[in-house]
């Protein structure tokens, strides 16, 4: 009977390269001891490139030192073409430097020569679990999903499954093509930059996302840094335009809190979006330019034109493709998730393992209003880990930051508080035990019968909230 072949594991290949054989041979015994088998081993740099125009990998082990081709110049290609491959770096003790350059440029991270055999299995299976999150989330995305993405991977960084993020991806799809100016609206924090990114790439724009945040730019330095210094010329074909709009040109320029632009600037950005064309700081003369122009903020840009603040015409020029991102608080069921992607990332950057949340955190997290939405859950979880020793993750550092955070209403001019949720009571008042026990039941109802969340958010003891079940019930 015929032995039925060994599956092979990674579903897709680890690239091995090393201009060492026996070097490369001894990595491939070591990792498939470990039952990871799926390898394609290269001893020549020069035919990365072509290997990755063959194969899809799930990662790169990479030498620095090869006779053909410098390490450090192939990573550089390997990032530009295929930038969602982790490369793991083999280095010698005198290349450390140049191997923390290679982190910062984009490596995922680096074996020191002689590799520990350890060291070695530890940091490919650190790739594959990188991997398998990533296609985790893609899944998510792709079965939550009633109408098929034409570009999931350009969403990959946007962790959810929320039935209306789903929908504003496919309407990012739709629009992304467009030279029309895009507005993106959202509370701070809700990923706003990210589905501009996402529209630059959909878009197969041939130039660069440049992001710039206009908070606290005067204007000087906003025109010097958008516009660039102007030369009195058009400029030819050995002078390229200067600025943020000429380094972005053929690509997307991506300006966030456009709220807080001043009137002079929003007239320079009306009359750029109105001709496609601007004047340099210090020129009189226009200067055509092809850049796709998206725009963000998180302040009611309508409230601002009733106003005058904000000039009614600009404004209609942006809003000719308007994407609304929901906060978190109104997308509950993407908090597990989340929760779980930078529990995940915040273990990693530490250098630590991962730690098990208590069942009852989501419950909390879901009480709470989070007003600085994905980014302020992600500073809560690193603070979380960062003190976390061992065992469950505790709940402490999130209750304490709910308790400090939570919204309360901003005092009127005369110093007074007004009525948050008031309560309205009927003609005739109920006892202190009757809206106590609506009290309790509501609590319970919120944490689904969890007591101790519960006396949390009423502001008792579990004791005392047990004592006051008890008697509702005898």
């Amino acid at each position: 009977m015929a032995t039925p072949p060994k599956k092979l594991f990674p579903s897709r290949p680890l690239l091995l390269v090393d201009d060492e054989l026996d070097l490369l041979h001894s990595f491939e015994w070591v990792l498939r001891s470990h039952g990871i088998n799926n390898l394609v081993l290269c001893n020549e740099g020069r035919r990365v490139e072509k290997l990755l125009t063959e194969h899809s990998f799930e990662g790169i082990l990479l030498d620095l030192m090869m006779p053909d081709i410098r390490g450090e110049d192939l990573l550089e290609r390997i990032i530009s073409c295929r930038p969602e491959i982790p490369v793991l770096i083999v280095t010698a003790v005198s290349q450390i430097e140049t191997a923390v350059r290679c982190m910062q440029n984009g490596a995922f991270d680096y074996l020191v020569k002689p590799v520990d055999e350890t060291r070695l299995v530890t940091a490919i299976r650190r790739i594959l679990d990188l991997s398998a999150l990533r296609q985790e989330n893609l899944r998510l995305k792709q079965y939550f999903m009633p109408g098929e993405l034409a570009h999931p991977a350009a969403f990959e960084p946007i962790i959810t499954q929320d039935p209306s993020m789903h929908r504003l991806f496919r309407y990012v799809e739709a629009v992304a093509a467009s030279v029309q100016p895009v507005l993106i609206t959202g509370e701070t924090g809700v990923g706003k930059e990210l589905i501009a990114r996402a529209l630059h790439t959909v878009g197969n724009r041939s130039g660069t996302f440049i992001p710039v945040n206009l908070s606290g730019l005067d204007e000087t330095v906003f025109s010097d840094s958008l516009f660039g210094p102007g030369s009195g010329v058009l400029p030819g074909p050995s002078l390229p335009p200067a600025g943020l709009i000429g380094k972005a040109t053929g690509g997307t320029l991506f300006l966030d809190e456009i709220g807080d632009l001043s009137p002079t600037l929003q007239t320079k950005l009306l009359r750029f979006l109105q001709n496609n064309e601007f004047f340099a700081v210090g020129s009189d003369v226009p200067r055509g330019i092809d850049v796709r122009i998206l725009v963000a903020t998180n302040r009611n840009i309508m409230e601002r034109v009733a106003s005058g603040q904000f000039r009614e015409d600009l404004y209609y020029r942006l809003m000719f493709h308007h994407i609304h991102v929901p906060p978190l608080r109104e997308r509950p069921g993407d908090i597990p998730l989340l929760l779980e992607y930078f529990l995940e990332q915040s273990a990693q950057a530490l250098g630590r393992k991962k730690p098990t949340p208590p069942r009852e955190l989501v419950n909390l997290l879901t009480l709470y209003s989070f007003p600085g939405n994905i980014r302020e859950l992600k500073a809560m979880v690193h603070d979380a880990v960062s003190n976390h020793t061992a065992g469950m993750l505790s709940m402490e550092s999130f209750l304490l930051h709910i308790q400090t955070h939570q919204q309360r209403p901003l005092p009127r001019a005369d110093g007074e508080t007004p009525p948050s949720n008031q309560t309205l009571f009927p003609q005739t008042l109920p006892t202190f035990d009757q809206v106590r026990e609506e009290l309790v039941a509501e609590a319970l109802r919120r944490t689904h019968n969890n007591q101790s969340m519960a006396a949390q958010l009423l502001g008792v003891t579990r004791q005392t909230l047990l004592r006051y079940v008890k008697e509702e019930t005898s």
